[in-house]
């Protein structure tokens, strides 16, 4: 029978040191939050980790919704405190592991790992540790004569003997849970923090006849927290190193790979070029062989084969294969392309789906419309979709031509192979194959500029 595994991620700090009304497993890394990232290693072995939060807290469960399960940590007591309030939620389990929630860098492979060496050995607890030549701050991990792990010592509680022991505690364990539950039970605040330390329950197990054993972390950063801006500056530049190392090998080009931003639920296809600059946030899927020049930024868009974008901004958009945006193009949510499409410099759409070969290649808005196929819209066209109350839509036919500086006034139809003539405001429907004209009457008056240049002059 497989038996059941439960997380716990600790999230109940304070993060004084980032200086933020945010709580500090919610600050982001690489388009996640710190917490997220935590979870997202933790479902290597269960799908709803248990969270434990503190004062303030509520903004985590408002962000993170039904991703955990949740428990409320009244009082700061320490590790071992937070894991006593979440005992309800690990009681029915076989095993428990215990993450922190500012420790965005531990990986599914390192969490899978733990858990297994811990089921095959059968031990009690079974902790990841390290021996880095330069020691930071860390509980050091005491053993007794013959090598069994007996206690470990946080740094603060640490003697100066102690403080030499070169193997580190990096705060990930996977417990017995009936095992940790007994030793839950057993822990005092007598320590130089009045608190109760989850620490103490590995000498609580060794000293009940228990087998507390380690696993050495192969990648040392797994184990980093993020407590300053500066240390979430560097977990930022780590998880976009991991993200942009994966897709580059899968076969993305990145011009460099430094100044790319790309979120972890992209998705890119072979040969497809990233230039400096470009930003991808959300679920992104961009397909093969197309180019984002510089300074582009994308949310949550589709982007189809052999595509062009740059400097440009879509947010929530779809575009089809062999379609050129921008430069300075702005598709907004709602926006689809079809094959084939020119959507040029200061075009901004909004709602609008436009079909294959469609050309809109300057200075024009197109908000609230259906633009059939082959269809020619000139410079600074308006579609003038809001009337003060409502947004209204406006649909275009197949091979129409749109000239420059018209205002189409919504909601109106323009038929199939229709002319606009340039300087036109559309108020009526334009049946197919017909040409509008709605511009004012040109008066000419003779001479009427001469002199007046001579007199603004003076």
């Amino acid at each position: 029978m497989q038996q059941k595994i439960e997380v716990v991620i600790m999230a109940a700090g304070e993060g004084t040191r980032m200086h933020s009304a945010l709580p500090k497993v919610l600050h982001k890394a690489a388009g996640r939050s710190l917490v997220e990232w935590v979870a997202e290693a933790a479902r290597a072995v269960t799908e709803k980790p248990v969270l434990v939060y503190g004062n303030g807290g509520e903004q985590l469960r408002e962000t993170l919704g039904e991703a955990f399960r949740y428990v409320y940590q009244a009082e700061r007591l320490g590790t071992g405190h937070a894991v006593l309030t979440a005992q309800e939620e690990i009681r029915n389990s076989d095993y428990t592991i215990v993450l922190a929630g500012d420790m965005p860098l531990i990986r599914p492979e390192t969490i899978a790992r733990l858990a297994e060496e811990t089921r095959k050995s059968g031990c009690d607890c079974m902790l990841l540790t390290a021996c880095p030549e330069k020691t930071p701050p860390y509980g050091r991990i005491v053993r007794d004569a013959v090598g069994r792990i007996c206690g470990i010592v946080e740094d603060k509680d640490a003697t100066s003997e102690q403080k030499k022991i070169k193997e580190l505690n990096f705060s990930f364990y996977c417990f017995k849970t009936s095992a940790l539950l007994r030793a839950l039970a057993q822990l005092t605040p007598d320590n130089a923090q009045h608190e109760y330390y989850l620490t103490d329950c590995v000498g609580i197990l060794y000293r009940a006849g228990g087998d507390v054993r380690s696993i050495q972390i192969e990648d040392m950063r797994e184990c980093v927290g993020v407590n300053t801006r500066v240390q979430l500056a560097e977990a930022e530049a780590a998880l976009r190193t991991r993200i942009n190392e994966k897709l580059m090998l899968a076969g993305v080009t990145m011009i460099d790979p430094a100044a790319t931003y790309i979120g972890p639920e992209v998705e890119i296809g072979e040969d497809t070029v990233i230039y400096p600059g470009v930003i991808l946030e959300g679920k992104c899927r961009i397909g093969r062989g197309s180019t984002l020049y510089q300074g582009s930024r994308l949310v949550g868009c589709t982007i189809g084969d052999a595509t062009t974008v740059e400097n440009s901004v879509l947010l929530q958009a779809e575009v089809g294969d062999h379609t050129q945006i921008g430069p300075n193009a702005y598709l907004r949510p709602g926006t689809r392309i079809g094959n084939h499409c020119r959507i040029g410099d200061f075009v901004e759409t909004k709602n609008a789906v436009i079909g294959d070969g469609t050309k809109v290649s300057h200075l024009t808005y197109v908000g609230d419309a259906e633009l059939g196929e082959d269809i020619n819209i000139g410079c600074g066209v308006v579609f003038v979709n809001f009337d003060g109350k409502e947004k209204n839509k406006t649909v275009v036919g197949d091979g129409a031509f749109i000239g420059c500086n018209t205002n189409l006034i919504s909601p109106v139809q323009v038929g199939d192979g229709a002319y606009i003539a340039a300087g036109t405001t559309v108020t009526k429907d334009v049946p197919a194959e017909a040409l509008a004209i709605g511009r004012a009457r040109e008066l000419v008056k003779a001479n009427w500029a001469k002199g007046r240049y001579q007199i603004h002059r003076k």
